[in-house]
Formats: C-alpha cells, sequence, structure tokens
C-alpha cells in the first residue's frame, strides 16, 4: 500500500467515526426529546387559558386537594328551578360530568393545576359556577379523560351533578381554536357549557384547541333559591 493510499484509508476511517458519532448524539437526543415532548402534551402544565384561569393569592405551593362524594338524587327528590348554590374552593371537586354517548363519567374540579388534570377535568375558576348564569368552561387532557371529546356531536346530552343539582345541556356545536382565540372562553350572558381539550398530536404539543359548546336544557336545584346561598 502506498503512503497516500495508507493516508486515504487513516482519513476514511476518521470520518466514519466522526459521522457514527454524530448519529449517535443525534439519536439519543431525539430518544430524549420524544419522551420529553409526549410528556410535556400529557401534563400540559401549560395549558391554553392560563389568562382564564385564577389561581389562589399564595400559589399552588401547598395546594389542597378536595375529594367530594357526589350524591345522586333520590327516586322521590324534589326540585327547583332555581336555589340553593355551594360555592366551590380552589382544589375542591365539585361535580360529576357524565356522557352517555362515549361513556364518559369524569369529576370535575374548581381551578386549574397540573395536580388537578391528572384527576380529572378543571374548570376555569373565572367561568361561573354551575348554578349560576353565564359560560361553564371545563377542559381536561385529551390523553385521558377527554380523549373521546371529538367524538361527541349537536344533540348528545351531557350532565353535570352535583351536591346541590343537577345541570342538563345538550351539544349545539363542535369547535376548533387556536389556543390563543380567547372567543369560546370569555363570560357571556348565556347559559352554556364549554368543554374543550389539546387536539391530539403524536410528537410535540398542538396550538390547536377541540371541543364543544352545549346549549342550557335544564337546571335542577335540590334546595329553593329563599334557603340562601352558601
Amino acid at each position: 500500500m502506498t503512503e497516500q493510499s495508507k493516508k486515504n484509508s487513516a482519513l476514511f476511517y476518521v470520518l466514519t467515526g466522526v459521522f457514527l458519532l454524530i448519529l449517535c448524539i443525534a439519536v439519543s437526543v431525539g430518544v430524549l426529546v420524544i419522551p420529553y415532548e409526549k410528556a410535556k402534551t400529557y401534563l400540559n402544565i401549560v395549558f391554553m387559558d392560563q389568562e382564564m384561569k385564577i389561581t389562589p393569592s399564595s400559589g399552588l405551593d401547598g395546594l389542597v386537594i378536595k375529594e367530594n362524594t357526589i350524591e345522586t338524587a333520590a327516586p322521590d327528590q324534589k326540585f327547583y328551578d332555581s336555589g340553593k348554590i355551594i360555592r366551590p374552593a380552589f382544589g375542591e371537586q365539585y361535580a360529576v360530568l357524565d356522557c352517555e354517548e362515549i361513556s364518559l363519567s369524569v369529576p370535575v374540579y374548581w381551578g386549574s393545576s397540573a395536580e388537578l388534570l391528572d384527576r380529572g377535568a378543571c374548570q376555569a375558576s373565572s367561568s361561573v359556577v354551575l348554578g349560576e348564569t353565564g359560560n361553564v368552561v371545563i377542559d381536561a387532557h385529551v390523553n385521558t379523560f377527554f380523549a373521546d371529546l371529538p367524538k361527541l356531536k349537536a344533540g348528545d346530552v351531557i350532565t353535570l351533578s352535583t351536591n346541590y343539582g343537577i345541570f342538563t345541556y345538550q351539544v349545539s356545536e363542535q369547535i376548533q381554536f387556536l389556543n390563543t382565540n380567547k372567543q369560546y372562553v370569555l363570560p357571556s350572558e348565556e347559559d352554556k357549557l364549554t368543554l374543550y381539550t389539546c387536539e391530539a398530536q403524536v410528537l410535540g404539543t398542538s396550538d390547536n384547541r377541540i371541543g364543544v359548546v352545549c346549549s342550557l336544557v335544564s337546571k335542577q336545584f335540590y334546595q329553593p333559591s329563599e334557603e340562601g346561598t352558601t
């Protein structure tokens, strides 16, 4: 082998080694990034409507999560069109959302945090409490509780049960919007329910939100309004 051939051979091995090193680094970065992005999508700590979600003034350190048993109405239960509302504390489960059409039954927490989103659906604490007049805004992870939300269609029935009443809504339209668009989560003068989640995406996070807007069918309170509120 000539001297030039030896140099060419040495250069080939060096370049091959550098190429393999770069390839290994690229693969390693990919292996680390993909699970991180998936985890980020799942945790989704910075969810769409952070401006809409009011957190306790002391922050989320030491957040107290309160689990409640939501009692079902008795067979002879008497209902009232207006009545007593029990206002929840931040981090408190105060409702159960049911929809037979997609076999969904999920607890609803007042306020939003990563911990609460891991446990169920979260209602924006800037929206109205169930039973009040306005827009009830609820979200949950697409990877878990709201995985079948896109299957909802006009006419499907959503029931929200609390310990002070039952509130029934009917899907009126499907919606899709960017995370910067507050159109569907802002307060309103009409009674409605807005459910939404992130658009499912294999890698990374999505800027798109999908969901449904539901019109109110009925408010059924257990106690009449003249007994006051808490």
